[in-house]
């Protein structure tokens, strides 16, 4: 018992009645992901064996944000009418649909299926993993959402390298994607079943249903909730200019990689420029997501347990402030392969919680209308905004390596900004509500009172 007490310990601050549903929504966000990456690999072949899939990979990212417009106030529609774990239950029970849909269409051969799966896909990813922390907000208030969502986290990442590993695993084993999707469906009804324990083993700790939780929503949209709060728009401001600059910076590794391809070309014929580039950005993946996992499990819990969502926060962009300075003054191709594994390795795991964290202080609706607004809509904007960065830094003002990177570094102080004036306003809303959990805490022994008298 105490070993297993000590093994706790060492990955974050976690109470004895909270192991079982911590570990629930950990083992539900893996199985998300294992999810998420299978469908992510089956929509590579569906897309490139379509009419124009290649280009249309390119105008993915628009066609996805145009249909956002549409999809967030459905999403609010929905969610008015029914409380959070039906919610959750319901959206999941939707893309379940669309996946059986899609296989159909395969099937049928229905012509441009590929085109539209990719775009589905796009959206898919963003909102489930957006409603997931939207429920995990919900059902823990600020103090345990400190402590547990670094450990909660993890799930995600191991769900990244595991899904990656198995998606290629299944491809390799020749089996037909639309098969493999089957699969991803399967772990959808696994991840229903995983929501409704965790539900049933936080009542049965409580004693009974929440009034809170099981109360429904307004049919404010989420877009409107997000432009009547100056808080949300700092979020969305601050996910914007982190999408540039991650994003312009997946371009200049894009770019260096192909150099070095048609580099080992010229020296040796025999090498094939795509399997050249596949190689690297397998094992790039694949080292990004390890050393993901081991920053999740071992450091997170500590950087918010010491430095609070300041230091969460902050940590990425000092990181990518460093490394595109670095690239900016003439980095080569392997450094910069290294600095852009530590800027991805810590968004995805320091930053993902400190994302998760910022909207522990926010009321219901905005916990589950505007962060769908935000996490789906606005980081499709991000891609677009990054993708006309790119095309006016090449066509206006033919910018190499080391030009993106000084865009980069503008664009880093800036988010550091941004993030400052945030964790100002999350202040102030961190203390509106612990002003209110004191007050309802001293009214209802008040009420008990009155009762008795």
């Amino acid at each position: 018992m105490n070993e297993k007490k000590g093994i706790l310990r060492i990955i974050g601050d976690i109470r004895p009645e909270e192991r079982t549903p911590v570990f629930l929504m950990l083992a539900n966000i893996t199985v998300i992901l294992v999810a998420y990456y299978i469908i992510k690999v089956v929509r590579e072949p569906l897309i490139l064996s379509s009419e124009g899939g290649a280009a249309w990979k390119s105008y993915s990212a628009a066609a996805q944000t145009v249909l956002l417009i549409g999809y967030v106030p459905l999403y609010g529609w929905f969610s008015s009418k029914v409380n959070g774990l039906y919610l959750v239950l319901g959206m999941n029970l939707f893309f379940l649909l669309n996946i059986e849909l899609f296989l159909v269409a395969v099937n049928s051969q229905v012509p441009y299926i590929g085109i539209v799966f990719f775009i589905w896909v796009g959206i898919f990813s963003l909102s489930v993993i957006a409603q997931f922390w939207s429920l995990a907000n919900d059902i823990y208030s600020e103090e345990q959402g400190k402590r547990l969502f670094p450990i909660i986290a993890i799930g995600a990442t191991l769900g990244s390298l595991v899904g990656s590993k198995l998606a290629s695993v299944l491809f390799d084993s020749g089996l037909a994607p639309t098969k493999i999707l089957q699969i991803s469906a399967s772990l959808l009804v696994l991840s229903m079943v995983l929501y409704w324990l965790t539900q049933r083993r936080r009542r049965a700790d409580a004693g009974g249903p929440s009034e809170h939780s099981e109360e429904k929503l307004s049919s404010t949209s989420g877009f409107t909730l997000l432009f009547r709060s100056r808080y949300l728009l700092l979020i969305a401001a601050l996910l914007l200019v982190l999408n540039v600059v991650n994003t312009t910076g997946e371009f200049i590794l894009g770019a260096k990689v192909v150099e070095a391809a048609k580099a080992a070309t010229a020296i040796d014929p025999s090498i094939q420029m795509d399997a050249f580039i596949g190689s690297f950005y397998g094992g790039y993946f694949f080292v990004v997501n390890i050393l993901a996992l081991i920053l999740q499990t071992f450091f997170v819990s500590r950087i918010v347990k010491y430095f609070g969502i300041k230091g969460a926060l902050l940590t990425l962009p000092l990181i990518a402030l460093g490394a595109y300075t670095t690239i900016a003054a003439g980095a080569g191709f392997a450094l910069i392969r290294w600095l852009k594994t530590a800027e991805n390795a810590t968004d995805y795991s320091v930053m993902n919680t400190a994302r998760a964290m910022l909207w522990l202080p926010t009321s219901r609706e905005e916990k589950y209308k505007a962060k769908q607004a935000v996490d789906t809509f606005i980081v499709r904007i991000g891609d677009l905004l990054s993708g006309a960065v790119v095309f006016v830094g090449l066509t206006w003002f033919q910018l190499g390596a080391d030009g993106f990177a000084l865009v980069c570094i503008a664009a880093t102080v800036l988010w550091i900004g941004i993030a400052l004036i945030l964790l100002k306003e999350y202040r102030k809303r961190a203390s509106i509500e612990e002003t209110k959990a004191v007050e309802n805490d001293a009214i209802i022994p008040a009420a008990a009172v009155a009762v008795q008298e």
